[in-house]
């Protein structure tokens, strides 16, 4: 190693599981001062995840994090958050308790449990509903219309915000989840169309009996054609059940949304709507290690 690289502690958490090598894995780097947003997307291209979390000091909060895919920066991360702090938590880095956390779209609030859950406030919820036509949906998801538009009697389309927008769309089957062929040329479109960041496809069929709804989601915008198991979309249609009365007055203090399992990453994000939306899970270290990180001025490249 010379002078001029700098060895960068790492890690590959897997979010939303409590085993490791499923959920939805995020990079955390936890001592990220000084590394330029060129240096954070090479570190994301290097560790080739869905998103890499990099924390740094506030003057705001407990601690500042940034989120990188492997080809630009995003706002918000669930899955990174809850996997950032499991990893703080386990390597004895904070205690159980409320931190706060500083991002993109304003000052959350994190909780671990004792038990080394991790709870993550989100950004006041907003939900609209949008006109789209449910055959050029179904087009980009590869899918029959008629999936959409059964559901679609009762729940809309529509876009819901906990921090990052996704085109929420009700699905009937799990099966038809299962069948979708998404064209994600098509799905960006559609989701720039109505300036969401992805689309979350979803269905009340699901696999566990204690699951509240089964998921997809697709980010191609992001340089992410699906993610395994997506927190921030989670807290975004937790909102979306409780503003379009998905469970008449029957609404659960507490929601399991299953989410992966047709990409073989399967997970659960646990969502409280009463109040505040709040999305948690378990997290598990799958990798721990350094990258040599040449310094700003030379070649931007990243070694294991």
């Amino acid at each position: 190693m010379t002078e001029e690289s700098r060895a960068l502690r790492v890690a590959v958490v897997d979010a939303f599981t409590d085993e490791p090598l499923s959920g939805n894995a995020a990079g955390v780097v936890p001592e990220a001062g000084g590394l330029t947003d060129d240096q954070r997307l090479a570190v994301a291209r290097e560790l080739a995840v869905s998103e890499t979390a990099f924390l740094t000091e506030s003057d705001r909060a407990d601690r500042r994090i940034r989120y990188y895919t492997p080809a630009t920066e995003v706002d918000l991360c669930g899955h990174a958050t809850i996997a950032s702090h499991a990893r703080l938590f386990e390597e004895g880095e904070i205690d159980a308790g409320t931190h706060s956390l500083e991002t993109n779209v304003g000052v959350l609030d994190v909780e671990v449990t004792e038990a080394g859950v991790v709870w993550m406030s989100q950004d006041e919820p907003s939900v609209e509903r949008v006109d789209l036509d449910y055959e050029r949906v179904a087009a980009a998801l590869g899918i029959d219309p008629a999936a959409l538009a059964d559901v679609g009697r009762d729940l809309p389309l529509a876009v819901a915000s906990t921090g990052l927008p996704f085109l929420v769309v009700p699905v009937n089957f799990l099966a038809t989840l299962g069948d979708v062929e998404p064209d994600h040329g098509a799905i960006e479109a559609l989701c720039s169309a109505v300036d969401a960041a992805g689309l979350y496809a979803f269905t009340f069929d699901t696999l566990g009996t204690d699951s509240t709804l089964h998921a997809r989601a697709f980010v191609p915008s992001a340089g992410i054609p699906e993610d395994p198991v997506t927190g921030t979309a989670s807290g975004a249609a937790g909102a979306y059940l409780r503003r379009f009365d998905a469970f008449g007055d029957d609404l659960p203090d507490e929601m399991c949304f299953e989410q992966g399992h047709f990409l073989d990453r399967p997970g659960e994000v646990r969502v409280r709507v009463d109040g505040a939306v709040r999305v948690g899970g378990r997290a598990e270290s799958a990798l721990s290690g350094t990258l040599r990180l040449p310094d700003s001025g030379e070649e931007e490249i990243v070694e294991a």
